[in-house]
């Protein structure tokens, strides 16, 4: 029998749910109650059958609850028997504040796990078929928050030009912003960016061109692949650098591939019982 009052704090990953480790789909399929955030698909919250779904969000245009009040959420339904997950788009320790509500589950005395997810500051290059990392032409990244310039401007006036790749999540609005401080500390208006666009959802887009190209403000006549009609509200990840055109000669070569041929491997029916039947945390 699976103890209950405990609180799962989960990662989501980029957005398709066969993204999802083994332990989050479990805790989903055992909990009675799950709070999720904005950016989280309701394909995955769809996964929690037997449990009561509440949308937390601090997205524009939602119904936006102070974190202190989902942290109250917690401690209530926990206290109250009920096995918990909250749902957290990427990984729950970056750029999140799955730290903080841990944080106060713990003053709270609540028992709680934390569950890693993908995290959208890879996973969104890497199905896009852009590499953060590339022999002789990035050796390392940076991932930012793009939501203002008190959240990326510190730390993109650091760097080198053309020294890392970079990556910003949540700074759609802020593209034009974020090409200006680059190119202020030397960065070519030439270098090579992406914009990731609903990573791993059916509604995927890829934009590619450059920092002068992130700061160009189109109409919203022109195309919606275009970067300025981009809505800041889309789920949407920034990647500039040089691995931008490895990444274009990466698409290439999967367009050119011939498709493959799909292959089914089932698992035995006692290994499928067995990651039904694990039992919640104790």
């Amino acid at each position: 029998m699976t103890p209950r009052g405990f609180v799962s704090i989960v990662g989501a990953g980029p957005g398709d749910p066969d993204l999802l480790t083994r332990r989050a789909l479990k805790r989903l399929r055992q909990a009675d109650l799950v709070l999720y955030d904005g950016l989280v698909p309701e394909a995955i919250v769809a996964l929690a059958r037997r449990a009561k779904a509440r949308l937390v969000s601090r997205r524009p245009g939602t119904c936006r609850l102070a974190p202190a009040a989902a942290v109250e959420l917690m401690v209530d339904a926990a206290r109250a028997g009920d096995r918990v997950v909250r749902l957290r788009a990427g990984d729950p320790f970056v750029l999140a504040r799955g730290a903080e509500e841990i944080l106060g589950l713990a003053a709270a005395g609540v028992p709680f796990e934390i569950v890693p997810g993908l995290t959208t500051a890879s996973a969104a290059a890497t199905v896009a078929g852009i590499p953060l990392t590339h022999r002789g032409v990035a050796s390392g990244f940076v991932v930012v928050s793009g939501h203002s310039p008190d959240a990326y401007e510190p730390v993109l006036r650091a760097l080198e030009p053309d020294s890392v790749t970079v990556v910003a999540l949540m700074g759609l609005g802020e593209r034009g912003a974020i090409a200006d401080t680059l190119i202020a500390r030397g960065w070519s208006p030439e270098t090579p960016a992406a914009i990731v666009t609903n990573a791993s959802r059916p509604g995927q887009e890829i934009w590619r061109g450059t920092l002068h190209g992130l700061r160009h403000r189109v109409s919203s006549q022109e195309t919606n692949k275009t970067p300025g009609v981009i809505s800041s509200r889309t789920p949407g990840v920034l990647v500039i650098g040089r691995v931008v055109e490895v990444g274009a000669v990466i698409a290439a070569a999967q367009a050119a591939a011939p498709p493959r041929r799909a292959t089914t491997i089932s698992r035995p029916a006692a290994r499928a019982a067995a990651l039904q039947e694990e039992t919640w945390p104790r």
